[in-house]
């Protein structure tokens, strides 16, 4: 090789790479050989691991059988530890609970005794929850056990022997789940509790007393400050935890029973079955409760002996001052136990029993303690309403009527709701017989008055009859404030029901006026009907007049003449008066008057035909005058009214002594001799005399005549006199 040769510099690289090639492949093969000889380790390694894994091979099934049993230990073993612990706090309330009973025992104090008592709940609650948990653990543990049983039995991991004492736990364990938690539940220490927090919950029930509202109370009913709490919020708190804890320890029906349903006889007068026996009466009530008999016994202090009588036949017999007190008795006493009473054991319904089953069960309860007060009442007032329809009870049905509607908002309130629809129902039907028994006797008492039904012939001195008297007082009574808005009422409600609850009928004034007018003409035609049956017609027109005045001005400037107007009232009534008067002055005077007619005397000129004939006209008048006054004085009667006895007299003077004393005047020459012979004086003294009623006191008006045919004839047109 030449130099240049020598110096390439590849060629030189080549060489470098050449001589690493070699080196490296002496290495590979050293490598080679060297994991030749560590696969032959391996190998043998190998061997030696699989004939080490077939001798360990038991051992591992071994090891999972213990781990798989050790956690069929664990999980059984877990809940035997609480059921355990549940044993040892059950034990410590069961002791806790004897050292506050012990305590509750010996307080005297009412407060402190009520805060133990709260105490004594809280650890019956605890105990109720610790029972139940072991119940509920025990059936755990139980589980868990039969679970290893039946493992250890199916896989034989242990001897027969451990399996047998396993078994024998499991039976045990099975029967002390079986007798002695049922025992814990209801034969125990909790079962002892619950029984005592009945007998506190019975006490503080029959402890809360309804004020008492008799004593005290205002004259004024607005007036009168009632309490409606009963109890204070101590002892509401401590009945609320007694009838949450019964309810939870499944004596919800008990709680019920205590609260509203004991059985058995119970000393009440306020609801006797057999009216007039014995006062302190035995009644059988199958449901009688505890809040019941309270309220019982709260109304009972109002002396209710009244509603012992309810029937219509019973109420038909009492005496009519009796059952008017009773009526209103009843008024009085339905809106306190309405509104006082009830409201009262609504609340502490509501407050005792609201949480239990959603507020469901204190509503039900109100409804029982509630319905068979109310059903009392409602007794008594549908007898009323089904007695005899007598016209006085008009006005007491619609005191009635009236207290129902003053009371219907907040019966409603009270008793509102699914539970309260047979009461509102019941007091809806008292109401709907109200408006009945009112609105029949309104209109028998027109029917009666239409058929005279007194029986009674007309008065023989031709007086106002009882009849009239009473019927025009009865109106004048009927359209005061106090009664005509409620009349009113009942006649439009009892219209509506009659032609549809959409019909419009007519303003409930004109109602009443209509209705009233209708009485008033009956009282006309009843007038009429008797004015006919007077044989003397004298006295009939002194009847007419008598009565129509009487009418007339006892229904001026009240109400009742208000309602059916003046115009009216003057033109049946007033006038009707004015022309009995009238006919009165023709009938009883007018043929006296027609003997001193003077125009036969003018037509004879004998001196002794003149004087025979004037001193028999003179004698005739005097007979028939004494007679009429004798008439006046034993039989006729002008009211005792002292304007009318006056405008009469003065009408009578007026039309009878001009006429005598301008005859006696004329002939007075003709009549010196005659024993017949009276001064003009003396006929109106004795005018005087038969209208004199012993008062003095002159009319402030005088009768005003007024023309007819004959002009010696006055019609009274009598003034407005007030009574």
């Amino acid at each position: 090789m030449d130099q240049r040769s020598e110096d390439d510099p590849i060629l030189i690289k080549l060489q470098t790479a050449c001589s690493d090639i070699k080196t490296l492949l002496v290495s590979s093969a050293t490598m080679d050989s060297a994991y030749q000889k560590v696969d032959e380790k391996f190998q043998s390694i190998l061997e030696d691991l699989n004939l080490a894994s077939r001798r360990v091979a038991p051992l591992q099934s071994l090891s999972i059988a213990a781990k798989a049993l050790d956690t069929r230990i664990n999980r059984a073993i877990s809940p035997a530890l609480s059921l355990l612990e549940s044993f040892k706090l059950s034990d410590c309330l069961q002791q806790k609970l004897l050292e506050i009973a012990s305590k509750l025992i010996a307080e005297k104090e009412p407060t402190e005794r009520l805060e133990k008592l709260i105490e004594y709940v809280d650890c019956v609650d605890k105990l109720n929850e610790a029972i139940h948990s072991i119940s509920r653990e025990s059936e755990s543990a139980i589980q868990k056990l039969q679970e290893v049983v039946e493992y250890l039995s199916r896989t034989k991991a242990t001897d027969h022997y451990r399996t047998l004492r396993l078994m024998d736990t499991l039976i045990t364990l099975k029967a002390l789940y079986e007798t002695e938690v049922d025992s814990m539940k209801f034969d125990g220490l909790l079962d002892e509790a619950l029984l005592n927090l009945q007998d506190e919950c019975e006490s503080l029930l029959q402890k809360l007393r309804h004020h008492n509202f008799i004593e005290g109370k205002s004259e004024d009913k607005n007036e009168m400050e009632v309490k409606n709490g009963l109890g204070s919020d101590l002892e509401i708190a401590v009945l609320r935890r007694i009838s949450e804890t019964l309810a939870a320890n499944d004596c919800l029906d008990i709680c019920i029973d205590i609260f509203v349903k004991v059985e058995g006889f119970v000393e009440v007068k306020f609801f006797p079955l057999n009216p007039g026996v014995d006062d302190k009466l035995k009644v059988d009530l199958f449901s009688v409760s505890v809040r019941y008999r309270r309220a019982a016994k709260a109304l009972m202090r109002l002396n209710p002996d009244y509603l012992r009588t309810y029937t219509p036949e019973e109420l038909d017999l009492m005496e009519w001052e009796s059952l008017e007190t009773a009526i209103a008795l009843w008024i009085e006493h339905f809106e306190l136990a309405v509104k006082v009473i009830l409201v009262s054991e609504k609340n502490l319904c509501k407050h005792v029993l609201g949480n239990i089953m959603d507020g469901m069960v204190w509503r039900e309860c109100f409804i029982k303690i509630a319905d068979k007060i109310m059903a009392v009442f409602f007794r008594f007032g549908e007898g009323v309403t089904r007695s005899n329809k007598e016209p006085q009870k008009l006005f007491k049905l619609l005191d009635m009527f009236d207290s129902l509607e003053n009371l219907k908002p907040e019966f409603s309130e009270i008793f509102g709701g699914e539970s309260g629809e047979d009461i509102c129902s019941r007091f809806r039907e008292l109401e709907k017989l109200l408006v009945h028994a009112s609105t029949r006797v309104f209109w028998e008492f027109g029917l009666q008055i239409e058929g005279n039904s007194d029986g009674l012939p007309p008065p023989k001195d031709g007086s106002v009859p009882k009849l009239v008297r009473y019927a025009i007082n009865y109106l004048k009574n009927l359209a005061t404030e106090s009664y005509s808005t409620t009349m009113a009422k009942t006649l439009k409600t009892e219209q509506q029901w009659k032609m549809g609850i959409l019909s419009d009928p007519e303003n409930n004034q004109d109602l009443l006026k209509d209705a009233i007018s209708n009485v008033m003409e009956a009282i006309q035609r009843n007038i009429e009907s008797k004015k006919c049956r007077y044989k003397d017609r004298v006295l009939a027109h002194i009847f007419a007049m008598n009565t129509y005045w009487y009418i007339y001005m006892r229904t001026r400037n009240v109400e009742l003449g208000k309602l059916l107007g003046e115009p009216y009232m003057k033109k049946r009534y007033r006038q009707a008066a004015e022309e009995s008067a009238y006919l009165y002055q023709k009938q009883a005077w007018g043929s006296l008057i027609k003997l001193l007619d003077v125009e036969e005397i003018k037509k004879l000129s004998n001196k002794d035909d003149i004087g025979a004939l004037v001193r028999g006209k003179m004698e005739a008048f005097l007979v028939g005058f004494d007679e009429m006054c004798l008439r006046h004085m034993n039989t006729y009667n002008i009211v005792s009214d002292a304007d009318l006895r006056d405008q009469m007299r003065q009408a009578c003077v007026r039309l009878i002594v001009p006429a005598y004393s301008e005859f006696f005047e004329s002939y007075s020459s003709l009549l010196r001799r005659s024993k017949f012979n009276l001064f003009p004086n003396r006929i109106e003294g004795s005018l005087l005399q038969i209208f004199e009623d012993g008062d003095q006191g002159k009319s402030e008006h005088a009768l005003l005549g007024s023309n007819r045919a004959d002009p010696r004839f006055q019609r009274p047109e009598l003034d407005n006199i007030d009574v």
